[in-house]
């Protein structure tokens, strides 16, 4: 269980990245190239904007369930960032051992007394089915669909939290060698001054548009092909989590 980072102060912002590129010998799943491009970018931008990073790799399914169960029984500060990469079905992503771990699950934990006072944001770069929309050859974070109903993870998800998909349910997210359009994306704009200053859902809003209209797949088969993030909210203030100088929320 690869681990890079060390418990935060009480009063600073947490981000936890868990990323499954290798899967164990014999699992079905085929290596995630790109992810050390995503995880690298995403720990350099958010150490610069205050936050205690915390990395995991390669975890099994019931490794992912305990950190992320662990971070929220320790967190401090105003905003959580948690990042999930994996293989993934609608509902559900996988650990390197090839087991499930349900988001429903991991959304739950946040919900506790001691989170309440803190942000939190989940980006999941999984994808949610096998369907390409159709609105460099590309990977895609795919195994078969479940027949899950396709809102039951979001209805886990806690007050005061959004949760930021890389795609639609139902339909595939895309990974190249140089990382994910949407974890790269993400990163330009935390980089750029009016992204990162943004209020979160405004943040959120221009990631979709950003992805939605400038990322189209190459390749024989996938080309053509596009991705279309989508975010659910239950935020009852307006954050400005990776603002430099907006450290308070304000009102609705």
């Amino acid at each position: 269980m690869p681990i890079f980072g060390s418990k935060a102060p009480p009063n600073k912002n947490q981000a936890l990245l868990v990323s499954v590129m290798e899967f164990y010998h014999g699992v079905p799943l085929a290596p995630r190239r790109g992810v050390k491009k995503d995880t690298k970018r995403l720990h350099k931008i958010l150490s610069k904007l205050g936050f205690q990073v915390t990395i995991h790799n390669d975890l099994t399914a019931e490794e992912i369930r305990h950190v992320f169960k662990t971070a929220s029984l320790e967190m401090g500060g105003t905003c959580f960032v948690g990042v999930l990469s994996s293989h993934g079905e609608e509902g559900l992503v996988f650990g390197a051992d090839g087991n499930a771990v349900r988001l429903a699950e991991i959304f739950s934990w946040f919900g506790g007394p001691g989170t309440a006072e803190t942000t939190k944001l989940f980006f999941v770069q999984a994808c949610r089915g096998k369907e390409l929309d159709d609105g460099v050859e590309l990977e895609v974070d795919s195994v078969s669909a479940s027949e899950e109903d396709n809102f039951s993870p979001c209805l886990s998800i806690p007050i005061d939290s959004a949760v930021m998909f890389a795609t639609a349910p139902g339909y595939a997210a895309f990974l190249h060698p140089l990382g994910s359009v949407f974890l790269q994306t993400l990163c330009d704009l935390l980089e750029e001054e009016g992204g990162r200053s943004l209020e979160v859902t405004q943040l959120m809003t221009r990631l979709n548009y950003r992805v939605a209209h400038n990322f189209e797949a190459k390749g024989r088969e996938l080309g053509g092909k596009k991705e279309m993030p989508c975010f659910v909210t239950r935020l009852t203030r307006q954050v400005f989590p990776f603002a430099e100088r907006l450290k308070e929320p304000l009102p609705l």
